[in-house]
Formats: C-alpha cells, structure tokens, sequence
C-alpha cells in the first residue's frame, strides 16, 4: 500500500510540473520570436541615416563638417573604425573610446567645446547630435571582426584600470559590473546577462552595443549604456566620456577581441 501512495504521489507531482516546464520553454521561445519580429526592423537604422548627414554637415563655431575627423584608421575613414576602438591616439596620448574621441574631432575641426557636448549627452527625450553620428559609425563596422588588441602600453594601462573598475564593489547595493557580468548563464527580467570576462561573452555584450532600446525608445550609445550601470548599481554617474568609461570600454572590448560587431544591436 505505501508503494501505490509514492507511486501515486511521483505522478501527480510529475504531472503538476510538466506544465510548468512547458510554459518555460513557452516563455522562451516567446521572446525569442519577439526579438526575432523586433530584428527584422531596426528603428536604429533612422538614427544611421541622420548620423550620416551629420557626419558632412558644417556645424559649430569654425562651420566645419567632421568629414576630416580621424578615428583611427585615418582622416574620415569611417568603415571598420568603431570595430578598432577604444585605442590610443597619439595627438591627444590618452586611449580614446568613440564617443570622446568625437568629442575631440567636434572640438579640434568645428569648435564645440567639449563641456557643451558633456552637458547635452543624455538629455531627456531629445535626440543628441552624438548619438546619431555614433550610430552611422558603428553601423560602418556591421559583421566585421573586433580588433582591440591593447598593444600600446598605455592601452594595456586601461585595460587593467578598466578590470579593477569592473570588479569594484560600491554603493547603496554594494554592487560591481561583475555582479551581473562575470558568471554563466544569469539572467534578470528574462535579460540574458553575458559573461564579460569571457570571449564569447564580451563579444555577444561588446558587439552589440551601441544598440536601440525598444523601452526607452532611443538608441544608447556605450557611455549612456554604462551611465544606466552605474544608476542601477546606485553608484556616482561618470562623467561622459570620463577615463573610467573609457577604462571599462577597454576592457571589454578586448576581452571580445576577435569577436563579430553587430551594432547598432536591438535590445529589450
């Protein structure tokens, strides 16, 4: 009698939890056909368009375009350049991300002050100048292979900076990067959270980011993505285009060395 009981009680308990396993797997392959219909039109390609225009446009004080600007790989060369940053710049001598280093061409060819462009970077339903040009430049590196080596010492310098800040414990929640970014297989809202210690990680983190927020409705470049870390981590914002953003760019940019650029990415 106490056989047929556990018997009894194996199957019931089986036959409650095989439900549960199917909406799981039915929850997953939900969002995965969401992400799919959201991939099939990517709002950030709106964002490209404009970039490009600002890209030639004459602005600022000196009526200037950026068309000069070098992001690496030469005066105006766009195509590949975002897949070879963050990387050191020997006119300014300090490693430069995307962002700052626009700054420095915005500043240098069209005579806009680099405090203005940190004031306006993350202004409230306004659509920044910044963050359409980066989104024209990343757009320019789709599919191509992630080159950041980190040879220069100064580079390799960063990329220490940039694994002390990852791995920095502070705030309210006493919090890290690593806290979300450093194991397998975690994930928060149904977000799946990359290993970013990890090649496959980083690139799958790094190589698809700047990306289109479909909550928020704008696209995010890297600085706004990490300022939104920091907020959740209940940290001091970093100043746009600081040495610590640009740090932990480094960082994960060369631990996803070798990986694929899929920018702009489409994010939940």
């Amino acid at each position: 009698m106490k056989n047929h009981v556990i018997t009894a009680t194996l199957a019931l308990t089986i036959g409650m939890s095989a439900p549960l396993v199917a909406h799981a797997q039915s929850a997953a392959d939900q969002l995965q056909e969401y992400r799919a219909m959201l991939a099939d039109g990517n709002p950030a390609e709106l964002y490209e368009m404009e970039g490009e225009e600002l890209w030639v446009k004459a602005m600022g004080p000196k009526n200037a375009s950026l068309e000069k600007c070098d992001l690496g790989l030469g005066p105006g060369v766009v195509e590949g350049a975002a897949a070879q940053l963050p990387r050191y710049f020997a006119d300014t001598d300090k490693v430069q991300d995307l962002e700052s280093r626009l700054m420095t061409c915005m500043e240098t060819l069209q005579g806009i002050p680099q405090a203005e462009v940190v004031k306006a970077s993350f202004g409230k339903g306004v659509r920044q100048p910044m963050e359409a040009i980066v989104a024209y430049i990343v757009g320019q590196s789709k599919g191509m292979p992630i080159k950041v080596p980190a040879s220069h010492p100064k580079e390799k310098e960063m990329v220490a900076l940039g694994e002390k800040i990852f791995f920095l414990q502070g705030g309210t929640m006493d919090f890290s990067c690593a806290s979300c970014h450093a194991v397998d297989g975690q994930r928060i809202r149904m977000q799946d959270l990359p290993n970013l210690t990890q090649k496959e990680g980083a690139a799958a983190g790094w190589g698809n980011w700047p990306a289109y927020r479909v909550s928020s409705g704008t696209f995010w470049t890297m600085q706004r993505r990490l300022n939104d870390c920091y907020r959740q981590q209940r940290m001091p914002f970093p100043i746009f285009g600081s040495d610590v953003t640009v740090a932990l760019s480094i960082y994960m940019a060369n631990k996803a060395d070798g990986g694929e650029m899929n920018t702009p990415g489409l994010k939940r």
